[in-house]
């Protein structure tokens, strides 16, 4: 998880979870379901190339990062 503090612009890195979420989308290069033999150059015109939501989220946070909030005390 990435938060984007959109009144500063900063983003913050959160610490992962031991656990990974896995894509089960056979048109998801990540996914353990998809296709040894889906490889470029069409792989990338037909599957993913980067991890898609739930395993990848960015939320846009309507306010301050902890260390903008914490400069304002």
């Amino acid at each position: 998880v990435r938060n984007v503090y959109l009144r500063c612009g900063h983003a913050e890195t959160l610490v992962s979870t031991p656990e990974q979420i896995m894509c089960e989308s056979r048109t998801c290069k990540f996914s353990v379901h998809h296709p040894p033999t889906c490889v470029p150059p069409r792989c990338t015109e037909t599957c993913w190339q980067y991890r898609q939501y739930p395993e990848q989220y960015s939320p846009n946070l309507d306010r301050l990062c902890p260390s903008c909030c914490q400069r304002r005390k």
